[in-house]
């Protein structure tokens, strides 16, 4: 998945009321406020004078011209920031063949309702009717060693897509709960048990009943590449089961 090209080089003054941040922009040292696709705490990826990177639209009906896309990881390497990419991320992946959960599935849609007033980021079917139900999250949380976690933060908005997938598999479809590690320096996945106990119990619950699991890394390429900045579905994690 390509990023907007080109992208600007910033520091990081703060990141507030969620969807806000404050950054200085390197070439010129004025201050903008940016975008943030993001409603999640950010632990770890919102210390001041962090390096990130921006998007500038020429949209005159936005409000803010400036996205933040990137983070400079102060150990090094990358990590996306908007929770929007990882659905563009595993549909560009889908499409190509390249989860191998789904690899044997033609007919892939986006934004299907099921359950009790949701909608499925994915809803792929076989040729022979079979379907399977995939539900994408955003993974940036990195706290000790090489683990990436999820959540951040409280969802009760994942526990109820965790509930929901359990009752399409007692019905006879397979689901998929999908964990994109949009950052490059974890090479595992576990639950972040002590930030929501209630997601982890759903999840026990969930893969009692037969959803699986699975947690893919992502491959950044950085702002300066030829064709600049992209990010790319890359190699599944181990999950440590909680």
């Amino acid at each position: 998945m390509r990023l907007p090209n080109p992208l600007t080089p910033a520091r990081l003054v703060r990141r507030y009321k969620r969807f806000l941040a404050d950054a200085r922009l390197e070439a010129t040292g004025e201050v903008v406020t940016a975008h943030i696709a993001n409603s999640g705490s950010m632990m770890g990826l919102k210390e001041p004078d962090s390096r990130i990177w921006l998007s500038r639209s020429d949209n005159p009906k936005r409000k803010l011209a400036f996205s933040w896309e990137l983070c400079e990881l102060p150990e090094g390497g990358w990590s996306g920031v908007s929770t929007a990419n990882p659905n563009r991320i595993v549909e560009e992946a889908l499409r190509a063949g390249r989860v191998a959960e789904a690899a044997d599935y033609r007919e892939i849609r986006r934004e299907v309702a099921y359950g009790k007033a949701s909608r499925v980021d994915f809803l792929a079917t076989r040729e022979d009717g079979a379907r399977l139900f995939i539900e994408v999250k955003n993974v940036h949380l990195r706290r000790v060693g090489d683990l990436a976690e999820f959540p951040d933060s409280v969802t009760a908005r994942g526990a109820k897509h965790l509930e929901e997938l359990g009752d399409q598999v007692e019905q006879g479809d397979r689901a998929l709960m999908l964990y994109v590690i949009q950052r490059t320096d974890c090479a595992r996945f576990a639950l972040a048990a002590d930030l929501d106990p209630d997601y982890v119990k759903g999840f026990r619950r969930a893969r009692a009943r037969g959803v699986e699991a699975v947690a893919y890394k992502c491959d950044i390429t950085p702002p300066d590449a030829v064709d600049g900045a992209a990010i790319t579905l890359s190699q599944p994690a181990p999950i440590e089961e909680p």
